[in-house]
């Protein structure tokens, strides 16, 4: 007997056949053994067969929808950075598994497997072979048939596993559930028993694939129903089976249509109810919605019903995510975090699946959805250009915005700064003091006189606050600031009496007085 590729030695055999005596089979109720869609479903002969039900156009379309898009998902290591913000990482100890999961199969149809597994028989087993180190190499899915859970009488979880090649399983053992990743479907009946959805919609789909049966008959038939042939008086059993031998081999099959002589008073009445009496395509796809309605798959996804008007793509999507593939993928990601050993005292990781793909917009939302974020400040351009997968750019890695921008908190201490006891400057108010400092910035008034006429026009303002405001006047090198009238000197041109313009340190000098007007208001 080998155990995930170990020999055990005959003390752990003896030990083990020990413990299977206690162990007892979970009753799984799988739909594939014995399974009813009403009571007494199946001393009637109205069974659901697999192969059947797998071969319903709907059936198959669901299932291969769900497990394809997840399929195409490319699983992340991802680890819990300082600030709360997973970021992916790669681990050599991890990071090889998710790529392979085992000898045989690509990620893309390890997790369609998976799926299929779990959407059909309601459970999906991975047996874990590890190396020497303890970690987990490989990922073998079980057939779901060949796999039974036990609980012994202390409560612990033990799997049957059957003869498998493939998974190197060369006899059947019993492995502990440690060594089990077990993903169930919806537990209905007992914790440890997954029920797929075939459970609920099972008879829809055997009712389809009978309506599609009978369909390709009566075509088969030319369109054309059936029919009873009655005579006007009373006929012997021999002459009843001549005239339908007679009838079938003439015109029956591809001779139907042919133009039948009678007579005797023999007269040809249709029996069989058409498609259109029937209401055939009513019936088609009432089973395909059921179907589709069991599975959570929007019906128009799998070619049922007409698609939604609407012109959003991304809110489809996200419907589909959200109601269908969300819960299986989330599953997903908590199995191979508990299976892997992902989450120790020593690290933080974990595996998330790659969704972009899936909730993936048009273009032209797409685009205008990185410039708004660009244009706002809170994405860089080179996290935008690798979401389209373009290389960076020198400069892109840092958010911009543009400086004319502040915060409410900064514009409300310019309008509204508080100036007392509970008093404010009124918004109104601000240009005539700035008019003040101003003036006397460029030697218009004296400092005493701004002083003053702050004082008067100001009485909120304090005398420590009116300092602040004309200190920095005073303070100022003023005999760097050219004269704002011409000098005495007999004038050529322009006028005496006209001002000339202020040279640039003048400038320099307000904008210099606007800042210090400012600091001094938020003091």
């Amino acid at each position: 007997m080998r155990v995930l590729g170990f020999e055990i030695n005959r003390a752990q055999r003896v030990q083990q056949q020990q413990q299977e005596k206690s162990l007892n089979a979970v009753n799984n109720r799988g739909w594939f053994r014995v399974f009813e869609s009403f009571a007494g479903a199946w001393q009637s002969n109205v069974t659901i067969d697999q192969d059947t039900v797998l071969a319903y156009s709907t059936v198959f379309a669901c299932v291969t929808l769900i497990a394809q898009d997840i399929g195409k998902l490319r699983v992340k290591l991802v680890e819990q950075q300082k600030n709360g913000i997973w970021a992916e990482i790669t681990s050599p100890a991890y990071s090889p598994v998710l790529r392979k999961p085992n000898h045989y199969q690509t990620r893309v149809k390890f997790w369609e497997y998976w799926m299929v597994s779990k959407l059909i028989h309601g459970n999906a087993y991975a047996l874990k072979q590890r190396d020497q180190r303890g970690i987990v190499r490989a990922l073998y899915l079980l057939d779901p048939t060949r796999v039974t859970p036990l609980v012994s009488d202390a409560g612990e979880v033990f799997y049957q596993l059957s003869r498998d090649e493939l998974s190197e399983l060369f006899d059947t053992i019993i492995v502990p559930a440690r060594e089990i990743i077990h993903d169930p479907m919806v537990t209905l009946f007992h914790p440890l028993v997954g029920v797929t959805p075939i459970y609920a919609c099972g008879l829809a789909a055997m009712q389809g694939v009978r309506i599609q049966t009978n369909s390709e008959k009566f075509f088969a038939n030319q369109s054309r129903p059936g029919g009873i042939l009655t005579a006007p008086g009373a006929i012997s059993d021999e002459t009843a089976a001549r005239l339908k031998a007679a009838w079938d081999t003439n015109y029956g099959g591809e001779n139907y249509g042919k133009v039948a002589v009678v007579g005797d008073g023999l007269k040809y009445e249709a029996m069989t109810v058409n498609a259109a009496d029937a209401q055939l395509i009513e019936q088609l796809k009432m089973s395909a919605e059921t179907v589709c309605s069991c599975f959570h798959v929007p019906p128009y996804m799998v070619g049922v019903g007409p698609t939604p008007t609407y012109n959003n793509v991304e809110a489809l999507n996200q419907q589909y995510y959200a109601q269908c593939l969300q819960s299986l993928i989330e599953s997903a990601e908590l199995c191979l975090d508990e299976g892997l050993d992902l989450v120790t005292a020593n690290t933080s990781y974990g595996t998330m699946f790659d969704i972009d793909g899936l909730l993936r917009m048009d273009t032209a939302t797409r685009f205008k959805s990185h410039s708004d974020a660009i244009a706002g400040g809170w994405m860089a351009p080179n996290e935008a250009r690798m979401k389209e997968d373009y290389a960076p750019v020198i400069g892109g890695e840092t958010p911009y915005l543009q400086q004319q921008n502040y915060s409410l908190a900064a514009l409300s201490r310019r309008d509204t700064e508080d100036l007392g006891e509970g008093d404010t400057l009124d918004t109104a108010e601000v240009p005539q003091l700035q008019a003040i400092v101003i003036a006397a910035a460029t030697g218009q008034i004296p400092a005493d006189t701004a002083r003053a006429m702050l004082a008067a026009s100001f009485p909120d303002l304090t005398p420590e606050q009116i300092e602040a405001i004309i200190e920095p006047i005073e303070e100022t090198d003023t005999e760097e600031v050219p004269p704002t009238t011409p000098p005495v000197t007999p004038p050529v041109e322009p006028p005496a009496e006209e001002p000339l313009e202020p040279e640039d340190t003048t400038k320099e000098l307000l904008e210099y007085l606007a800042s210090a007007f400012d600091q001094a208001l938020a003091a």
